[in-house]
């Protein structure tokens, strides 16, 4: 004969849950407030200097799919690699460069006439990786 142990087990949950005291229960109680002891400024984990300089996202207008979004991001970073190779300057080329001068540079980077994946996206990712990979053992230390 099994008897299942569900019902007690339940009974005896039930029966801590009544038994709490109610202020042990609303100290429980999770809470959006910030509390009054620490500033929510003080729980942010400041960027890194390195960090500061990041590619920025494509805005959504720019390209009717996510493909040809990431495209103009990747050459956006050759391009900043490149001002980098021609200036020797650890300066943060990546917020400088609008995205007009991504967009009519592009062409430089197509690879068919079709209008949905004119480019090679994880080609340009891998040369821009590679670029900048340079650019950041001379600039960060």
């Amino acid at each position: 004969m099994t008897r299942s142990l569900a019902p007690v087990l339940s009974l005896g949950l039930a029966a801590l849950v009544v038994a709490a005291p109610p202020s042990v229960a609303l100290a429980q109680t999770p809470t959006t407030q910030p509390s009054g002891d620490t500033p929510f400024s003080s729980m942010a984990i400041a960027r890194d200097e390195a960090d500061a300089c990041r590619v920025p996202k494509p805005p959504i207008d720019l390209a009717e799919t996510a493909y040809l979004r990431n495209g103009y991001r990747a050459i956006l970073r050759i391009m900043a690699a490149e001002k980098w190779q021609e200036s020797h300057s650890c300066e943060c080329y990546l917020t400088q460069i609008t995205w007009q001068e991504v967009v009519e540079r592009s062409a430089d980077f197509m690879l068919s006439d079709d209008a949905r994946r004119p480019f090679d996206v994880s080609e340009l990712r891998l040369l821009a990786d590679e670029m900048l990979a340079e650019h950041d053992k001379a600039c960060i230390k």
